[in-house]
């Protein structure tokens, strides 16, 4: 579905450099289609997203629909504009949550 679609590519994009400069786990906890908990790893060696709980706990945990999800990520939806208030919401490093921005 469009969710692993968009993990697999988030996969394809992950850089050393990238990793090097952000050193950061994002765990999402998806609402509705395609749902459930997914997670980017940009801190262990090699780095790696998809399905589940990170390997390592999470630096950052955001709340969302699916939906709303895959929009961030394919830009129909400037990050900060999915996580109004009541819509979902981010708990932990909001500072590693503006270097994912950078991936996108």
């Amino acid at each position: 579905g469009p969710v692993a679609e968009t993990f697999r590519v988030i996969q394809g994009a992950m850089t050393e450099e990238y990793m090097r400069s952000t050193q950061g786990v994002f765990q999402f906890e998806l609402s509705g289609d395609g749902g459930g908990t997914w997670y980017i790893d940009l801190k262990s060696k090699g780095g790696s997203a998809g399905f589940g709980k990170p390997p390592v706990a999470a630096d950052v945990v955001m709340s969302m629909s699916s939906a709303d999800f895959v929009k961030m990520f394919t830009d129909k939806l400037k990050p900060f504009m999915a996580f109004m208030p009541g819509n979902s919401s981010i708990k932990g490093d909001m500072m590693l949550t503006l270097s994912l921005e950078k991936m996108l």
